[in-house]
């Protein structure tokens, strides 16, 4: 079916509220009968997953931008609405949402014994709303999906964790919760710019940043034509893509619509959510305590989905948004700063997990610190390398990470310990489990021919071009998280079988070669050819960068569309010819060399307007939202 096809059933909303309806029907089913609440829920996970594969076949990756857009009137009286929509980026998480949550509940089939039927439910509740904040495109309704998210996690390993699962699911809440009530803030200002009446007195300059934005996506302007109207008509707007356009738009002086103090102050409180989300150095206390409490299963989807939340957060609200914030050379420097921290200190922290012998979930846990620095790395690059390499790294920390912990699960099934040291000389007696538990360490390493690679190298290659240090700060926590993983192989795999009780220890089951084996394969597939993964990134990559850097004074090196390209390469055909004159070789003689013209610095002024293109209008001038007015 093609992209209009499924908008037009509302494909999206089924993807969406199909785990909660199955949530509904695991509810009904008397507890007693665990094996049909165990087989209904694993079906759900199963038939939602495959939901979410037409959304990647479907997408239209030459057009770009905003698909399957559902819009519905939900608060008129504050312009929110039930308003749903994906890029390439949204779909490449979703998709992995809904495979991780199927791998999920099928690890926790004979792991669970207790209090089946409300395990399932949360596990249903999860993924709903995780898939709900990768597809909304209304700020308001994004927030909603985001606090309940915290709902069932917080169950999940409340009453299923280990013995300090009370103190780890409080202390998970209370850090998460702080920062979504910061963030709040800044989202309640922005709705207050968009009643703003200096941003109501500027809308030509919104619809004109819209329309670059939107290209030929007629959907997606529809959408902010909708935004717009509700703004004309004093109710603002949460529409994500109004806000780009708000983002983006400039008063008749060249100055940015929101002024650049109020976007450090509004980026400040969105960097309180995320960051708690990520989490990124020094707010990641709560992850450690978090995952080595929480069941398999939630450490599964705690690490592979719910960390992606907050690198998500950046690259849909913060970076198109706040442009002038986001590349502020002070706000650079400090995130960019508590990213490579965070690299380092995790990778060291789980170095030294190991070198003690020390708990495995924990070591896990600090990787996780470390590999999501690496995203954030690449996300504030700002460049499409960077940023088509961070997007791809989400992905595949999903792969690799959720990987490890249901190794580390499935040892602890059959041990009831994750301490290194119980361990050793486990593949002459499980060869298949240490076959499995290879590639997913070779997969975290980034190994050629496995999907970290590519990742960690679009995400270095993006760093080298913003600052060469930042490229070789994320070298070094590449080198150190090889360090760590391989040694803890050695010290699990290698080696004499020591303890008796592990002489004995089963190889993989049908079910674990069953949940494992999809996560080796995408390892494979996305590592030998990533080109259907990244080509849902391109576009979204390259528009992002273009929100950023397509401002007065700043090169125009991201055209948002080709027709964009098109007049880019024109005008500068055209300064080129006006500035520098054609060259006689004659007049140098057969043998003289002919010195090239000098290079432009990296950012010229943005190029004149190509005479052959009519003039944009002029916006109303008028105050900035946010600024002082007499």
């Amino acid at each position: 079916m093609t992209e209009r096809a499924l908008a037009d059933i509302n494909w999206l909303s089924i993807v969406v509220w199909l785990p909660i309806a199955a949530a509904l029907a695991v509810m009904a089913i008397p507890a007693a009968q665990t094996r049909a609440i165990k087989m209904v829920a694993n079906a759900a996970m199963i038939v939602s997953f495959v939901t979410t594969l037409p959304l990647a076949l479907a997408y239209d990756r030459s057009l770009g931008g905003i698909q399957f857009i559902e819009d519905a009137t939900w608060i008129p009286s504050i312009g929110a609405r039930y308003a749903l929509g994906v890029d390439g980026i949204s779909i490449a998480l979703i998709v992995l949402t809904a495979l991780l949550g199927a791998v999920a509940c099928c690890s926790a089939y004979n792991a669970v014994s207790k209090r089946e039927k409300e395990f399932y439910v949360f596990l249903l509740l999860m993924q709903a709303t995780t898939i709900g904040v990768f597809a909304s495109m209304d700020l308001f309704l994004f927030y909603v999906f985001w606090e309940v998210s915290l709902v069932p996690m917080y169950f999940l390993i409340a009453i299923w964790g280990g013995e300090r699962r009370l103190y780890a699911a409080i202390k998970f809440f209370l850090f998460t919760l702080v920062g979504s009530v910061i963030m709040l803030l800044s989202i309640l200002k922005l709705y207050a710019i968009t009643i703003d009446p200096a941003t109501i007195a500027n809308l030509s300059s919104v619809q004109a940043a819209a329309k670059t934005l939107c290209g030929s996506n007629a959907a997606m302007q529809s959408l902010v034509d909708g935004a717009v109207a509700s703004m004309r008509a004093g109710d603002g707007t949460f529409g994500l893509p109004a806000l780009h356009a708000i983002g983006g738009a400039r008063l008749v002086t060249g100055a940015a619509l929101i002024p650049l103090t109020v976007q450090i102050w509004l980026f400040a409180g969105f960097f309180a959510g995320f960051a708690f989300k990520v989490p990124m150095f020094p707010f990641h206390t709560w992850l450690p305590d978090a995952h080595v409490e929480a069941p398999t299963a939630g450490s599964v989807i705690l690490a592979g989905v719910l960390l992606k939340l907050g690198g998500y957060g950046f690259a849909r609200i913060s970076l198109p948004v706040l442009p002038d914030a986001s590349r502020n050379s002070d706000v650079l420097t400090v995130v960019v700063t508590l990213a490579i921290v965070g690299i380092i200190y995790g990778a060291l922290c789980s170095l030294y997990h190991v070198a003690t012998l020390g708990d495995m979930k924990k070591l896990v846990a600090y990787s996780s610190v470390s590999h999501m620095g690496m995203v954030v790395l690449g996300l504030f690059a700002l460049n499409p390398n960077g940023i088509s390499g961070a997007t791809l790294q989400m992905v595949n920390h999903g792969i690799s990470t959720s990987g490890l912990f249901l190794i580390v699960g499935i040892l602890y099934e059959r041990r009831h310990t994750r301490i290194i040291s119980e361990y050793g000389g486990l593949s002459a007696v499980t060869p298949g489990l240490a076959f499995v538990f290879l590639i997913i360490v070779l997969s975290s390493i980034g190994l050629p021919l496995l999907n970290g690679f590519i990742g960690e190298f679009l995400i270095l290659r993006g760093a080298f071009e913003a600052n060469p240090w930042w490229a070789a700060a994320g070298v070094l926590g590449i080198v150190l998280g090889a360090a760590y993983t391989l040694w803890l192989y050695q010290r699990l795999m290698f080696g004499k079988v020591e303890r008796e009780v592990n002489q004995a220890l089963p190889d993989l089951s049908r079910r674990e070669w069953g949940y494992m084996l999809p996560l080796v394969v995408l390892a494979f597939w996305i590592g030998i050819y990533p080109k259907p993964v990244l080509d849902l990134f391109e576009r979204p990559a390259q528009m992002l960068a273009y929100q950023v850097w397509h401002q007065p004074g700043v090169e125009d090196r991201y055209a948002a569309t080709p027709e964009a390209q098109e007049k880019l390469a024109r005008e500068r055909a055209a300064r080129s010819a006006a500035v520098v004159p054609a060259i006689d070789p004659a007049t140098f003689g057969p043998e003289q060399p002919v010195e090239a013209a000098p290079s432009g610095t990296s950012r010229p002024l943005s190029p004149q307007p190509d005479a052959a293109t009519p003039a944009e209008p002029k916006p109303t001038p008028g105050p900035a939202p946010g600024g002082n007015r007499p």
